[in-house]
């Protein structure tokens, strides 16, 4: 499993465009208070063309991040393991939005901290660097407009992880379960699994959303 976003870029194009969005209210004829800070771009709108133009940039900028990275990681293996062969790579996005059609109506899903789970597709939900994590098969239910939790989801914002979490037990913990990991010091303490949910009792909340196809276990971690 690899992960990459687009690496700050996804970030600053979304708060240009909120930026737009703020500035364009009487221009669009928003009628939400500016206080709740839901402010929008007509999909009409060449703001909005440019908005998901520049979107779709970004979310092709990390999957060729992610490609790249598992291209590295099959060169090494096929150097030790030969004859080693693979099934078709699973690769899936998780800060989005896209144009569906759900209860009869064209609309658009913005997917934060959450993936497709289209009835058949496989997905992945990942838990954390010391517990297991899963491939899964959407059940397409249209509740949740036919989507999963991306993964565990944080318990600890990462400046609080660094702050509350022992960096000896959480050393500890991975060893002991002989996983190789890159937790050396207090600031990787945000990536700790403690700062996480247990993942089993995400897995257990969403089993009308998902059905469970592979459980996969730690060996290794290694994070740049």
């Amino acid at each position: 499993m690899v992960h990459s976003g687009s690496r700050n870029i996804g970030y600053r194009m979304a708060n240009h465009y909120n930026d737009v969005a703020k500035r364009s209210r009487e221009k669009f004829g928003s009628l939400v208070p500016e206080k709740c800070d839901l402010d929008f771009l007509p999909l009409d709108s060449q703001e909005a063309n440019d908005y998901l133009a520049e979107m779709n940039f970004c979310l092709e900028f990390a999957r060729c991040s992610r490609y790249l990275m598992l291209k590295r990681v099959c060169e090494i293996m096929e150097g030790r393991f030969p004859d080693i062969n693979y099934e078709k790579e699973i690769n899936i996005h998780h800060n989005y939005a896209s144009p569906e059609k759900h209860y009869g109506k064209e609309v658009m899903i913005h997917r934060k901290g959450a993936t497709s789970a289209r009835k058949g597709q496989l997905g992945i939900v990942p838990g954390s660097q010391g517990t297991r994590s899963y491939i899964v098969k959407g059940l397409g239910n249209p509740e949740s407009f036919e989507s999963c939790a991306h993964g565990a989801g944080r318990k600890m914002s990462r400046g609080r992880a660094r702050r509350e979490l022992s960096l000896e037990e959480e050393q500890r913990k991975l060893d002991e379960k002989g996983i190789r990991h890159g937790i050396r010091g207090v600031r990787d303490l945000d990536e700790a699994s403690s700062a996480y949910k247990d993942i089993d009792e995400v897995m257990e909340a969403q089993k009308n959303l998902v059905e469970i196809v592979t459980t996969l276990e730690p060996l290794a971690v290694v994070k740049g």
